[in-house]
């Protein structure tokens, strides 16, 4: 799973990038409206949207307009009608893509991830297509900072974590799905506010790139991300540690 350590890395150092775009505060505010829509406006005893107040606050989202989009989630604010879909789909060379989306208008949502696929080399399939090759999985991110790689791997798995793994940036740290907000409060008792908690697709298999194809396989992530409606894009790439380097660096 070191490729897939690594590749997690990227996304979340391009999700950093992306705070500085107001559509963060959008689509992070779609969360919040669904979370409570779906379990209650109290974060306490709501998982889900504790998770959501979480990223929001990673990309400075005013306080305001967090107590807004949870009533809007829950009826006493203005109302929105938003509806969780995914869409599966092959990218260049064959590397597998789930796409994450909230969206009030599913016809507009599809048309603009079916455009994004055609341009950029991607085949939008059917639903199951790619899903088989990935786990639903929790996925907390701390920086290398805060603990030595055998301390937090010890608090990890002691806090009911299924693994974690240590590199110079970032503790990667996977729990089962249900154990994700668990795990996260009690690593934050020790460790402080960690830097991502959410839910991920972890591939299972994994799709080895060459630099040319991964370039164009970006290319196609950063087209689905730009959309407001697109919460999330996960692949299977897995590529040379130096075409690794290179698009870190990039990112």
């Amino acid at each position: 799973m070191a490729g897939h350590s690594k590749w997690a890395n990227i996304q979340h150092r391009k999700g950093r990038q992306d705070k500085i775009r107001a559509k963060a505060f959008t689509k992070v505010g779609r969360e919040i409206i669904v979370a409570a829509k779906l379990g209650g406006g109290d974060p306490d005893m709501n998982p889900r949207l504790r998770l959501a107040i979480s990223k929001a606050k990673a990309v400075n989202m005013p306080n305001d307009r967090i107590k807004r989009a949870i009533q809007s989630g829950t009826g006493e604010g203005d109302t929105a009608d938003y509806e969780e879909v995914r869409y599966e789909g092959y990218g260049p060379a064959g590397v597998a893509i789930i796409v994450d989306a909230l969206t009030d208008n599913r016809n507009r949502t599809i048309a603009a991830v079916r455009t994004a696929f055609g341009k950029f080399g991607g085949t939008l399939g059917e639903t199951g297509s790619v899903g088989f090759m990935f786990d639903r999985v929790g996925q907390i991110l701390y920086p290398a900072s805060k603990a030595d790689a055998d301390t937090m791997f010890e608090a990890a798995v002691e806090a009911g974590a299924e693994n974690c793994e240590s590199d110079a940036e970032f503790h990667n740290i996977q729990t089962a799905m249900d154990d994700l907000a668990a795990v996260r409060d009690a690593l934050e008792e020790k460790f402080g506010e960690a830097e991502k908690a959410d839910l991920v697709w972890q591939p299972n298999t994994m799709s080895e790139l060459n630099e040319d194809q991964a370039t164009s396989l970006m290319k196609l992530i950063e087209a689905l991300e730009d959309e407001d409606d697109v919460q999330a894009v996960t692949t299977n790439m897995e590529v040379d540690d130096s075409v690794m380097e290179k698009l870190m660096a990039d990112g």
